[in-house]
């Protein structure tokens, strides 16, 4: 990526940031096996996009608490079949259910940040076919509204949208231009990392940069970090 884009330090605080209020219960679930069936309230991801006349949902659930005292997790969704161990509920949020960067993430009792998850969730056959006939962007809205209904269900999420002013950084083109590489697998995987001193991203908008940028490093940058090119398209980038 290089000098073909800036990270743009904003001073001064930016209107209309989408922020996500949340609204936990305090109580901690008990952890069973239970049926899930969709509806329109954790849907909130698909409204912008119907691809399916009835919203997916997850056929079977776990939940479970950790109590290892380790400080390290993962998650990982194959075959259907979705598994997370040892993990915070906040990143489950953040990641999986709504895509939104941790500091717009409001509101919410303090073991949110604390306690820690076994869950597995499973599709059926029938659920896995649709998904496969949609593009990775439908494909990615209807898994979110798949795991905003396992929240609401199983930990009895509730969420409402608020605008905020907050500072941010922007992604701006620089004053030569952009100098980007463009992915070559259109509607392949997509993928970002961090480690000390480096960014990668493969196949990713430049939206989806800004988040993962805002993932991967809010500890260091302390703020989000949004789009500001108005360019389209999927590009592989490496910042050091």
């Amino acid at each position: 990526m290089g000098a073909s884009k800036l990270i743009e330090r904003m001073n001064r605080k930016t209107p209309s940031i989408i922020k996500l209020l949340l609204a936990v219960t305090a109580s901690l679930p008990i952890a069973s096996f239970a049926q899930t069936s969709a509806s329109a309230a954790t849907a909130l991801a698909l409204a912008a996009a119907p691809v399916v006349a009835i919203p997916l949902a997850f056929e079977v659930t776990i939940v479970k608490p950790n109590k290892s005292g380790s400080s390290s997790s993962h998650s990982k969704f194959e075959n259907g079949r979705f598994t997370a161990s040892n993990i915070l509920l906040k990143n489950l949020i953040q990641y999986s259910a709504y895509g939104v960067p941790e500091p717009r993430i409001l509101g919410g009792p303090k073991w949110l940040n604390a306690e820690r998850f076994d869950i597995e969730a499973k599709i059926d056959s029938s659920t896995a076919d649709q998904l496969r006939t949609l593009s990775r962007d439908q494909r990615k809205l209807q898994m979110q509204g798949m795991f905003q209904q396992l929240l609401a269900d199983r930990f009895k999420l509730t969420i409402h949208w608020e605008t905020r002013d907050l500072p941010v950084y922007a992604l701006v083109v620089a004053k030569k231009g952009p100098s980007l590489q463009k992915s070559k697998d259109s509607d392949g995987g997509s993928n970002t990392s961090a480690s000390t001193g480096q960014f990668t991203a493969q196949g990713v908008t430049l939206p989806e940069m800004a988040q993962a940028l805002t993932q991967e490093l809010s500890q260091e940058l302390g703020r989000v970090v949004i789009d500001k090119t108005g360019i389209d398209g999927r590009y592989n980038a490496t910042l050091k």
